[in-house]
């Protein structure tokens, strides 16, 4: 045999060898990586989304928290991880802001991670303490205007849903309020109880609990339409800002070199995940919307996190606010 001749038969061998080891996925344990503490919205909706996709797999998908960073910490790891299918990551819509909030990024979005779908989407509530004056969007917008940096706007910390939200509000309105960043949402919303802060913006999945028992007061919710769990609270274009949407989409992504078949048989557990009636219950209970066959796709995903890469870049950098 022709050296040339022995190069293409090991080559055969080897790709060979790779269908056969993909053909097998998963044979053992799968990692996914949250960015974020145990007992959050993105813990939760991981949990939640693992145990349905664990269950069509026939393989444990073990879940496992690597915050710090904004999540980008998480997202390095994954993105540095063998292309086998065996880590990879849950992400909310802080990964599309990422590009824009810190100068450095120790990996490149677009090109180091590969899509497997997007898993879920839930609007934000504006609110504020209980006994702020203003009673409709507009009144508040018109309040901000006039007492500007003396009100406090209080966020879980840079790159945060409530630090993103925070920013789009006071770029649509045009004014600025202080920011008081904390190391997460729970701190946030007992100061706001507390009437220690004026104002903030959390997913309906924390707000909808502490709104209905009127311990904070609602604005508005940053969907398209009004949201079961709140049917009294107007969206943000009925309160005169059409502008003024966003939501916390969650997505699942592997390294970027994983093999087609691996993300091919993951998103049919993620497909299979987004129909199971108890995960669809467990949402509906967050006022989470879990996403559609299309959006759950690679390419759905891949649409969304490009477009939000492009919408938000702008955003913050009007906002001046980096991380090192």
């Amino acid at each position: 045999m022709t050296k040339f001749g022995a190069v293409a038969a090991t080559l055969a061998v080897l790709a060979s060898s790779g269908s056969a080891l993909s053909a097998n996925y998963p044979d053992h344990p799968i990692y996914m990586i949250v960015p974020f503490a145990a007992g959050g919205p993105t813990d939760t909706i991981a949990r939640l989304t693992a145990d349905a996709m664990s269950k069509n797999l026939g393989q444990q998908i073990v879940v496992e928290n690597a915050t710090g960073a904004g999540g980008t910490i998480a997202t390095r790891r994954v993105a540095s991880a063998d292309p086998d299918g065996y880590t990879i990551l849950i992400h909310h819509v802080g990964i599309s802001t990422a590009p824009a909030l810190y100068r450095k990024l120790p990996y490149d979005t677009l090109k180091d991670l590969r899509t497997i779908g997007m898993v879920s989407d839930a609007p934000m509530t504006v609110i504020a303490r209980s006994d702020l004056e203003p009673k409709t969007l507009q009144e508040l917008i018109a309040f901000i205007k006039e007492k500007g940096t003396d009100l406090t706007f209080g966020n879980a910390g840079l790159g945060a849903a409530s630090h993103l939200c925070g920013a789009l509000f006071q770029s649509a309105i045009q004014a600025k309020v202080t920011t008081v960043p904390y190391k997460g949402n729970g701190p946030v919303m007992t100061d706001l109880i507390g009437k220690q802060i004026d104002l903030s913006c959390d997913q309906s999945t924390n707000t909808v609990g502490p709104i209905k028992q009127k311990q904070v007061k609602a604005f508005n919710v940053t969907s398209k339409a009004r949201i079961e769990q709140l049917p009294d609270l107007p969206t943000s274009a009925e309160g005169g800002l059409p502008t003024f949407e966003f939501g916390v989409w969650h997505g699942l992504y592997a390294p970027s070199t994983t093999p087609d078949d691996v993300v091919k048989r993951l998103n049919e557990a993620l497909q299979a995940a987004i129909v199971d009636p108890t995960v669809t219950a467990r949402f509906k209970d967050m006022a989470t919307r879990a996403a559609t066959a299309e959006e759950a796709t690679p390419e759905g995903l891949r649409a969304k996190l490009e477009s939000e890469i492009n919408r938000w870049g702008p955003i913050l950098k009007a906002a001046g606010e980096f991380a090192d």
